[in-house]
């Protein structure tokens, strides 16, 4: 039986200034005019590295897609195959009444393909960071790729 840590380690300071900055910057760059919601990632790689991406909606709802998903494939079109850290920024962060949020069901999923199920993901506003959690916090018990055989 595997154990698994229910406190997400912390990301290193400079990293995290890093990964906040790449996450706001993309949110200002996100296209969502029918949600008016825009959201921004941040991915760190497992050489240092930070890939950032927004949302970008569609008129067709269903073929829009996340900033999870952006930023997993500015990661992937790097070369890397491995996440240590997620940083997530959308919302107010509670400060008027608003909740922080988290990836998607959908993007928990693309992110397991990507991370361990300790790999940190953090909440935060563009002004606050919030609340962080583990992969394996957000989406327990979950098929991944080492269920798979692989020739």
């Amino acid at each position: 039986m595997v154990t698994m840590s229910t406190t997400p380690a912390p990301i290193p300071a400079e990293q995290l200034t890093q990964m906040w900055a790449a996450a706001r910057a993309a949110q200002t760059r996100a296209y969502a005019p029918y949600s008016r919601y825009a959201v921004g990632a941040a991915i760190l790689d497992e050489q240092g590295e930070v890939h950032a991406g927004c949302n970008v909606e569609n008129a067709a709802y269903p073929q829009g897609w996340c900033a999870e998903a952006s930023a997993l494939a500015a990661l992937v079109m790097s070369g890397s195959r491995r996440a240590r850290a997620v940083l997530v920024l959308g919302g107010d962060g509670g400060a008027t009444g608003g909740d922080w949020i988290t990836p998607c069901g959908g993007c928990r999923q693309k992110l397991r393909e990507f991370c361990d199920p300790e790999v940190p993901i953090q909440s935060a506003t563009a002004d606050a960071l919030g609340p962080v959690y583990t992969l394996e916090q957000l989406l327990p018990h979950s098929f991944g790729p080492g269920h798979l055989k692989t020739p």
